[in-house]
């Protein structure tokens, strides 16, 4: 038998000077406690080992002193690599005063970058991060005049241009279970997360480095059951038993068993939100959901838009997921930030950004900070204080629609809502829509260059991201546009004809968001664009049940062709769109129909290939062109070359 058991501090000697060490944890959550406080404990009685490279993906703290802030020890460390620095400010202080060399890098990116050392590759490649300050171009990811050498570079491949991100050996891994067996197979049945612990203890092993595993518990030879195991003993060198007390399932200190899934709770005793301006930014973002989605949702302000959809029953139409690799059930808040109540399932983050980066977003509401003209978006540093992107940039350039939700103004603001209007009792002290922003975490022009649908929604006004720049769309009602808009912006956005913001937001009871959801009238849902001389038809989420329901879309199409008397370009968005196959054949008959009657060209798209498959087929055997796309952008395209 190999027993790997020891203690912590023979774990640690291990680690000599100049080694690059990684260590797993997601904010607050399942981070090795007893393995960084071993560590720190032997550099401050020997000084060694000092000059250290350190690499983390989501910034395993607690945004005081707890998890790598222990870390934070001029000389001990020589260079930080790291996805999300908000809840490391000791770590981040040293970056920002240039005493270690430092680098931000998108949060997906170092998780795929696990892979990829373990693969072998000299770099990770990816369209994360371009037009941002992770471009080399503007800032290479680089924090402090002390950091020289390029991590990042643009490359062209396929005819597309993508960043190239270097890739180093890893010396040591800092890695976390529940369970463990004398061989180093290790189970994480009280994690709230999986985290990337299988691909960084693979990088480390096959970089010929050394896997140190903490625990919680260890467990007789050959009975851990090996659907369970989550990290085999083969990449496991030893394994830490830790004190209860540096084994907290949360760096807040408390255990949930909700987290870890062995229990699931009843959502009807979270409490709703006060009626104040963060509901009613919640509110306002709540409208873009659509039935069917796959959302991410940010931490702070964003963290209402579940809070809200909870309260309006209409969680279960929809699916909410979180980065670290949660999908389903409620993302966590605060300090637990990355756990969830009652998720479907818990997959490893390189994964989940494999489905976030190659576009399964339907919708992604994060955070607004700082606004330029441009719509480009700050998040990520603020003078002394250093957040770091995290998972920003992977969720907010691959998103099919992107949300920034966040007050108009900041520091003091005091607003009041009575009477279904909105008051500013005191205005913020900063500005949040300003000339120039410090850094851009998220790209306007990129954006606005992909064809990607981006909303600003504050309390007071909502803006969209037109490819001359900002322009105002809504505005509260009790609002003045010139007094408490335009004179507190340091540029002046696009006004043309802005609506009312929806008068149920600002009321206190329920909005019946269920009933506006599910019922989406098919004349919302088909537009025509006389400047475009092209009809675009939202089916997504649609249900085709009856002939009737064929008939319906007949005569919608028909009142918005007929007047414009001559044929149309067509281009149909057909995600999560459901018809039963018994009225099939009258539906394919009915777009055969019009397309005789009406149609120039018709362009298709939906992200399930299923879908594709079958719509081709039924096409085809009518004898029309199978325009059928992946992507609403290709279906633009195809429309485009039929001008």
């Amino acid at each position: 038998m190999r027993k790997k058991v020891v203690s912590a501090a023979e774990a640690i000697a291990i680690l000599h000077d100049g080694d690059t060490l990684c260590c797993s944890g997601f904010g607050s959550n399942g981070v090795p406690v007893e393995l960084i406080l071993a560590l720190e404990k032997r550099f401050l009685e020997t000084g060694s080992p000092k000059n250290l490279t350190l690499l983390f993906g989501g910034g395993p703290g607690d945004g005081a002193e707890g998890g790598v802030n222990h870390l934070a020890h001029e000389g001990m460390l020589k260079r930080v690599i790291g996805g999300h620095y908000g809840l490391l400010p000791k770590i981040g202080k040293l970056a920002l005063e240039s005493k270690v060399e430092a680098y931000n890098l998108p949060l997906g990116v170092i998780s795929h970058m696990y892979r990829d050392i373990a693969c072998g590759l000299p770099g990770t490649v990816s369209k994360v991060g371009l037009g941002t300050f992770v471009d080399p171009r503007l800032e290479g990811g680089k924090i402090g005049s002390k950091t020289s050498e390029d991590l990042v570079s643009v490359v062209e491949l396929g005819g597309k241009e993508l960043l190239y991100f270097k890739t180093f050996p890893i010396s040591v891994a800092f890695i976390r279970g529940t369970s463990a067996d004398p061989e180093g197979n290790i189970t994480m049945e009280r994690e709230t997360l999986t985290q990337d612990v299988l691909a960084l203890a693979t990088a480390t092993k096959n970089s010929g480095g050394f896997v140190i595993a903490q625990v919680e518990r260890i467990a007789e030879r050959g009975s851990l059951n090996p659907r369970r195991v989550k990290v085999p003993g083969v990449l496991v060198d030893c394994v830490v038993v830790a004190r209860p007390e540096n084994h907290p399932q949360n760096l807040n200190g408390s255990y949930n068993p909700a987290f870890s899934a062995e229990v699931r709770v009843p959502l009807d005793a979270l409490e709703a939100m006060p009626l104040d301006e963060r509901k009613v930014i919640a509110r306002r973002a709540a409208f873009e959901l659509l039935p069917n989605s796959v959302v991410n949702l940010g931490i702070g302000m964003p963290e209402g838009v579940a809070a809200v959809a909870n309260e309006e029953k209409i969680l279960r139409y929809m699916t909410l997921t979180a980065e670290p690799g949660v999908i389903g059930g409620v993302p966590a808040s605060g300090v637990n930030f990355g756990a969830a109540v009652n998720p479907d399932a818990v997959i490893d983050m390189n994964q989940q950004f494999d489905f976030y980066d190659g576009g399964g977003l339907d919708l992604a509401c994060l955070g607004l900070a700082e606004c330029d003209p441009q719509g480009s978006i700050n998040v990520s540093r603020f003078g002394p204080k250093l957040a770091g992107a995290g998972g920003f940039i992977n969720i907010t350039q691959n998103s099919r629609t992107v949300v920034f939700v966040g007050t108009f103004t900041a520091g003091g603001l005091k607003t009041k809502v009575e009477g279904g209007k909105l008051q500013i009792l005191q205005e913020g002290r900063a500005r949040k829509f300003v000339n120039r922003i410090e850094q851009v975490t998220f790209s306007g022009p990129y954006a606005a260059r992909t064809g990607q649908n981006v909303l600003y929604v504050t309390e007071r006004c909502v803006f969209r991201l037109a490819p001359e720049g900002l322009e105002l769309i809504e505005v509260a009602p009790g609002i003045d546009i010139e007094r408490d808009i335009l004179a507190q912006m340091d540029f002046k956005p696009i006004v043309n004809k802005p609506a009312l913001m929806d008068a149920r937001i600002f009321m206190d009871e329920p909005m019946k968001l269920k009933e506006t959801l599910l019922s989406i009238s098919l004349e919302d849902r088909m537009q025509y664009d006389s400047k475009k001389c092209a009809a675009f038809y939202n089916f997504q989420g649609l249900r085709v049940m009856t002939r009737k329901d064929v008939e319906d879309i007949r005569h919608a199409a028909e009142k918005l062709c007929h007047p414009v008397g001559r044929k149309v370009k067509v281009i149909v968005n057909y995600d999560d769109f459901q018809i039963d196959e018994n009225i099939a054949d009258d539906y394919w008959a009915m777009v055969k129909d019009l397309h005789e009657k009406y149609y120039t060209h018709v362009s298709r798209y939906t992200t399930s290939a299923f879908m594709r498959m079958k719509m081709g087929t039924a096409l085809e055997s009518r004898g029309l062109a199978a325009h059928i796309f992946e992507t609403q952008q290709e279906a633009v395209d195809s429309a485009a070359e039929n001008d």
